[in-house]
């Protein structure tokens, strides 16, 4: 298990988290509980989706590194920092499955609504499915 640090705003009762050293990787929620769920998926599905197209994975830096970064300190000003337990994904491996040509479309349409690959998309629900 490895934490992410991630800095969560408020703004009229909707809350986002960003990610610093995971450019790009944002949550938004209607509540704070909701938003560091969303946050720890995001972040998941984030660098299981650097895996999948071979990019590197960023260094998760400590809070004591980022405090000493000024920006990260410019951008948490008005903010609420957290660390987030992330569970990295471990070695793809490749599996060969048939399913419905149907049922492919759908998870297609699916994941690409989701902003996720279609193997990343499997793979959460399969999580979900199995309660991880």
């Amino acid at each position: 298990m490895t934490y992410a640090i991630a800095i969560v705003h408020e703004e009229a009762g909707v809350y986002g988290a960003s990610f610093p050293d995971l450019p790009g990787c944002i949550a938004a929620g209607d509540g704070l509980d909701e938003v560091l769920q969303r946050g720890a998926a995001a972040a998941a599905a984030y660098v299981e989706s650097l895996i999948e197209d071979g990019e590197p994975i960023p260094v998760l830096r400590t809070l004591d590194q980022l405090k000493a970064d000024r920006s990260f300190r410019e951008d948490a000003e008005d903010g609420m920092i957290v660390g987030l337990s992330i569970d990295l994904p471990g070695k793809a491996v490749r599996v060969n499955v048939s399913l419905d040509e149907n049922l492919v479309a759908a998870v297609d349409r699916a994941a690409e609504r989701a902003g996720l690959s279609r193997s990343a998309f499997l793979a959460a629900a399969a999580k979900a499915k199995l309660g991880g």
